[in-house]
């Protein structure tokens, strides 16, 4: 007794057939409810994935996270328009399009559209290293009220999701500075312009953009 004691108690006895078919069918079921519960948290994570523009979460110039849904327009009277735009402190487009585009945010308003900025240093040398002067000097050089985010990445692998959205919207990637996206209420992108188009036509688009959400929420009062 006491050498079974010892050894771990008396031995088992081996399972019979019939005992060792219900364990491996109890071991196969177990299985399967586990793949089950991961197939269903998967389709749960993909159906969360965000679906538009405004879905995404990015950073500020000071590092801090913000969400897009702000910029909708669901909380204001009107819903929102944005112009994106990636720019650069130290292009030769830089006074050009800095200049337009705060007129562009000041004429339409921010109750029915805004500038949204991303810098990004991927284009050589034309921008800062530190995201805060970034803001600082368009606030102080050009009178820049409108979002400066934080600098990012829009091209490769580290690429910011947000942009990423924005880019594979229109299947393009912007060659150099100042490419203009227009995303509408619903958070798709509608048109976009390279740096070199002309200025007035993104002006016309997003006036026309501006009136016709002014018209639908009149018809909706």
């Amino acid at each position: 007794m006491e050498a079974l004691e010892v050894l771990g108690g008396y031995p088992t006895k081996p399972l019979n057939p019939r005992a060792r078919m219900v364990r491996v069918l109890l071991s196969m079921t177990v299985c399967m409810g586990c793949l089950l519960m991961l197939h269903s948290f998967l389709k749960i994570s993909k159906s969360r994935k965000p679906q538009d523009f405004y879905s995404f979460e990015v950073k500020d110039a000071k590092g801090r996270s913000v969400s897009l849904e702000r910029y909708r327009g669901k909380a204001s009277p009107l819903a929102q328009a944005s112009l994106v735009v990636n720019v650069a402190s130290h292009s030769e487009h830089t006074e050009m399009n800095y200049r337009s585009l705060q007129e562009l945010h000041q004429e339409l308003g921010t109750s029915h559209f805004n500038v949204l900025a991303f810098p990004c240093g991927q284009f050589g040398e034309t921008e800062m290293s530190a995201s805060r002067d970034i803001e600082a000097y368009a606030k102080n050089t050009y009178g820049v009220t409108f979002t400066i985010f934080s600098k990012v990445k829009i091209m490769g692998s580290e690429a910011e999701p947000a942009f990423k959205f924005i880019t594979d919207s229109v299947k393009k990637v912007p060659k150099w500075n100042f490419w203009k996206f227009l995303v509408n209420p619903e958070g798709q992108v509608v048109r976009f312009w390279k740096a070199e188009e002309p200025v007035d036509s993104v002006r016309q688009e997003a006036i026309t953009m501006v009136r016709q959400i002014i018209l639908k929420k009149r018809t909706e009062l």
